[in-house]
């Protein structure tokens, strides 16, 4: 790993195959499995509290000892050993014509609690994306062209300020976390929580199941330019299976009377070219995930990779 030496006025470090392509295709497959419509036009997202949300916490585990090599580089790096929790983890993906402006990453009052930034690149600029390069306002490097398994990691404030250059072609793909002094904004705190009532809930109404729940359906309605007629665009895990090759079909028949939403929660099959698959999925969540899995290159087992050395990490795996 080759690290680009850090200017004191604007505190950044790049760290060069900080993640295994391994484990960005192990990120990939999650984000492309489970992602939702994000926060701004033409980016999608994978968080966490979402996994939860959804039946997929088993899906959280990979990124659990990622998160504590990020945390302590950056603690190393800003000289705060054992002062950070992790604010926010999460998969955001930029699709063609995604781009943000000038900012720092505690721009808002809400903000405010973010001390630290790192920024881990799953594909790269040139190959899987065109535009999305990323421009430091002042300092140096002042330009950075994603590169797969490549992290770099700053200062939230304004003393790198950035920018992000639209996105022309492809799909640009980070992991993106927040850290904070603050340990009342620690994310695992509130992981834990989620996922104990998620563990109470089944406990008490359902039987024990790792089959995918989706979300609500606007959660996964793009449109495009942020269309205000809803009947314009698409739902994206049918646009997802559709780019794998896949087309859904139904045992019985579908009328244009039929309800989309619907219909995406009923048991279906997958038909590849004049292939109809034998295996019978539960939505359309659980085929998309399947389908990813199916063809991918990497077969892994995130749980030999943990840390057991953190104490709040070893509660969301036994809860995981």
């Amino acid at each position: 790993m080759a690290d680009i030496e850090m200017e004191e006025d604007h505190p950044r470090l790049i760290l060069h195959n900080f993640l295994t392509e391994d484990e960005c295709k192990e990120l990939e497959f999650i984000h492309k499995s489970c992602s939702t419509i994000g926060y701004r036009p033409n980016v999608f997202s994978t968080t966490l509290s979402h996994l939860i949300a959804t039946n997929s916490a088993h899906l959280i585990i990979p990124f659990l000892p990622i998160r504590d090599r990020l945390k302590e580089k950056v603690e190393e790096t800003f000289g705060c050993e054992y002062e950070l929790v992790t604010e926010f983890t999460g998969l955001i993906s930029w699709s063609r014509g995604a781009s943000i402006g000038w900012h720092s990453d505690d721009n808002r009052p809400y903000l405010k609690q973010r001390d630290f930034t790192a920024v881990c690149y799953l594909n790269s600029y040139g190959k899987d994306f065109e535009g999305g390069l990323f421009h430091f306002q002042d300092g140096e490097p002042k330009t950075i062209a994603p590169m797969v398994g490549d992290a770099v990691i700053y200062t939230a404030d304004g003393r790198n300020t950035h920018s992000v250059d639209e996105v022309t072609s492809g799909e640009r793909l980070t992991l993106t976390l927040w850290f904070s002094r603050d340990s009342s904004h620690d994310e695992d705190a509130k992981l834990i929580l989620l996922l104990e009532e998620n563990v109470l809930h089944k406990s008490n109404n359902v039987p024990w199941s790792l089959l995918p729940l989706p979300a609500s359906d606007n959660m996964y309605w793009f449109s495009p330019h942020q269309a205000s007629n809803q009947d314009i665009g698409f739902d994206i895990r049918l646009g997802r299976l559709h780019a794998l090759g896949f087309d859904v079909y139904y045992s019985r028949d579908m009328n244009f009377g039929s309800d989309l939403s619907e219909l995406l929660m009923e048991p279906m099959q997958l038909a590849r070219r004049d292939q109809l698959l034998d295996h019978k999925f539960v939505n359309v969540l659980h085929s998309l995930q399947d389908a990813n899995l199916k063809l991918s290159q990497t077969r892994f087992n995130p749980a030999r990779r943990f840390d057991y050395h953190d104490h709040n990490q070893r509660r969301l795996l036994r809860l995981v």
